[in-house]
């Protein structure tokens, strides 16, 4: 059994994890100049520009593709896994977080006129728009490109 200190050695990995900490960095650069206020929760929440797991996933399969070879089982199966990642960011989750601005709202209305009802509010930022998940994964890309060398 390998050691486990092996996984920092893991080039893919770390170049990955960087795209995923940069974008989420981002984020609070992106919170700031949007509502002129330093929201540091936006560090640790889903949703928002750029999409982090985009980033991840897409600098995780280029990296699998750079080291292991473009037309390797391994790097299909990290495209593959990528594609699916970005598509519920930007679909399933989307749609859920719509769904919970619907029922929040009708929550708001129906219980207008009752302040003893205290009900949690649905999270409604879940996904992501096409453009952030186009943005995390353009991202994804330039990290990795940017660290191509390390492999």
């Amino acid at each position: 059994m390998q050691d486990i200190g092996d996984i920092f050695n893991n080039r893919v990995l770390l170049v990955a994890l960087v795209a995923c900490f940069v974008a989420q960095a981002l984020k609070l650069i992106v919170e700031l100049v949007k509502n002129r206020k330093l929201n540091v929760r936006v560090l640790v929440t889903t949703g928002g520009m750029p999409s982090a797991h985009s980033a991840l996933v897409t600098a995780l399969a280029a990296g699998v593709g750079q080291t292991i070879g473009w037309a390797s089982a391994e790097f299909a199966l990290a495209t593959v896994f990528a594609i699916i990642v970005m598509y519920d960011a930007a679909g399933v989750r989307q749609a859920a977080g719509k769904q919970a601005r619907i029922l929040n709202q009708m929550i708001d209305e129906l219980f207008d006129e009752k302040p003893d009802f205290s009900q949690d509010r649905l999270k409604e930022l879940l996904g992501h728009t096409p453009v952030q998940v186009i943005a995390g994964s353009a991202l994804g890309i330039t990290i990795y490109w940017l660290a191509r060398t390390a492999y």
